[in-house]
């Protein structure tokens, strides 16, 4: 499962990054409100140090979302386009794919709406595991359901786990079958964090230390 980053803030992803388990950042617009400055500033550099970085288009109408959505892969060839899982959404998906743009179908809430949008040619699907939760449902079962589904029909369409909580999202999603996980950084450096790392770090230190301090003794 690869590691993306869910986030606009340059800075913060680049600390990721370059600890070597990051290859990807997922935007929408309000993380790029968030982050301030220019939107395309910031989805080009992303793009100069990462293999995808998803940026999401605001406009309602297909034909709205289908210019938005040219001019954002025009910015860095590491651009995919967000569009969201709606009747317009899937217009603007056919008229981008036809001319090789690719796609990250965001919003997407069941294993139904997954597999429509990967037959009308999505590349990536992002099902939001946590606002699934938040309404009684499992996020979970529906990244299982669409793992399934795709690998009964052998579709190449890739799952991306979104709006992940915590870090037993995260573990749950790679146990499911996710292609990637998209990620807060606030729960990415969790991830990086272990109690018993720090105890065992620390006795290690302690006994070497002893080591030294016994040699100049």
């Amino acid at each position: 499962m690869k590691i993306f980053v869910d986030s606009a803030d340059v800075e913060e992803i680049r600390k990721l990054w370059r600890l070597g388990f990051v290859s990807g950042a997922t935007t929408n617009p309000s993380l790029v409100a968030k982050a301030g400055g220019d939107p395309k500033d910031i989805y080009e550099e992303l793009a100069s140090f990462l293999e995808h970085v998803s940026a999401e288009v605001v406009a309602e109408d297909a034909d709205g979302m289908y210019r938005e959505g040219k001019d954002l892969s025009s910015i860095h060839p590491n651009i995919v386009v967000k569009l969201p899982f709606t009747e317009e959404g899937l217009k603007a998906l056919q008229r981008l794919k036809a001319e090789g743009v690719r796609v990250n179908m965001t919003l997407v809430f069941s294993p139904a709406q997954a597999l429509i949008a990967a037959r009308v040619g999505a590349d990536f699907v992002s099902p939001f595991i946590g606002r699934i939760d938040d309404i009684g449902y499992s996020g979970m079962e529906v990244i299982r359901n669409t793992v399934r589904i795709f690998a009964l029909y052998d579709i190449n369409t890739q799952i991306i786990a979104a709006s992940v909580r915590h870090p037993t999202h995260f573990i749950e999603a790679a146990l499911s079958g996710a292609h990637i996980s998209t990620v807060p950084p606030a729960v990415l450096w969790k991830l990086l964090k272990h109690p018993l790392t720090d105890i065992g770090l620390e006795r290690f230190l302690s006994d070497w230390r002893k080591v030294q301090e016994a040699k100049v003794a």
